[in-house]
């Protein structure tokens, strides 16, 4: 059994009930409409990812769905591969032309990669390195309200890695250019790709050291210190943001009945 993951306008292409269609399922006026597609894996699996034309119509049996929430539908496991799927659809999408000498890149399926035919530049799969952390005082975490969330949700701080960095680094530069908060014993917690469209999140615990709220408002509306207890809404979701949330309340017996998270 091969899977078709189908993308368009940046949603993917579910069938009934929510799930991945097989190849086999794929209609003829679907299959007309790609504009790319390529395979999901390198391990000589047959699932394929197809780039459909942005005026292409999804016919009746098929929905286009947001990919931040098909987890409700499609399940935590056929999330990831939408997301792997996503990730190559989007570099080849990206990268059709070589950035050196500007012509039409080819994708070398022994690389991996887009390679161009003039000068011989390879382009391998674009994977940009965050992190987001956990940061507590006292048995309460810091959470912010980053400008473009729903009202009333909040999130730990998050943050892309910049060139000569170290991830440590990273995190103690984002907490402090978001809040103005200095952090210590800065720990390694886990890490979950997120495929938005091309990000690796690696995820953090650290102390608060010193300083006081003083949020950026160019990134956060709000930052606060908060009780296991108190925890506002936040994206539960299959995010690494989730899990770090979590783990905090467990570890300080919180009992989460006033936690409001929500799924969308």
């Amino acid at each position: 059994m091969s899977l078709c993951y189908m993308f368009h306008k940046g949603r993917v292409i579910l069938a009934g009930g929510g799930r991945v269609p097989e190849h086999g399922e794929v209609p003829d006026c679907l299959a007309a409409r790609f504009v790319n597609s390529g395979l999901v894996d390198r391990d000589g699996a047959d699932d394929v990812w197809a780039e459909l034309a942005d005026e292409c119509e999804i016919p009746t049996g098929f929905e286009a769905c947001e990919r931040r929430t098909c987890w409700t539908t499609a399940g935590e496991e056929q999330f990831f591969r939408i997301g792997k799927a996503f990730h190559y659809m989007d570099w080849e999408r990206t990268h059709k032309f070589c950035g050196r000498c500007g012509a039409a890149n080819v994708f070398d399926d022994k690389e991996w990669a887009m390679r161009c035919p003039r000068c011989g530049e390879l382009i391998y799969p674009v994977i940009c390195p965050a992190i987001i952390v956990c940061v507590e005082r006292d048995g309460k975490i810091l959470l912010g309200h980053g400008v473009n969330f729903p009202p009333g949700r909040y999130s730990v701080l998050a943050g892309f890695v910049e060139p000569g960095e170290s991830l440590e680094e990273c995190v103690a530069r984002e907490v402090y250019e978001e809040t103005k908060i200095r952090v210590k014993n800065v720990k390694y917690f886990a890490s979950q790709p997120w495929a938005f469209p091309r990000s690796l999140m690696l995820g953090f615990t650290a102390e608060w050291e010193s300083g006081e709220i003083r949020p950026d408002e160019g990134e956060i509306e709000d930052a606060k210190w908060f009780a296991p207890d108190e925890i506002p809404e936040y994206y539960r979701g299959v995010s690494i943001s989730a899990r770090l949330i979590e783990d905090f309340v467990r570890r300080h017996g919180g009992g989460g009945e006033k936690c409001s998270a929500k799924k969308g």
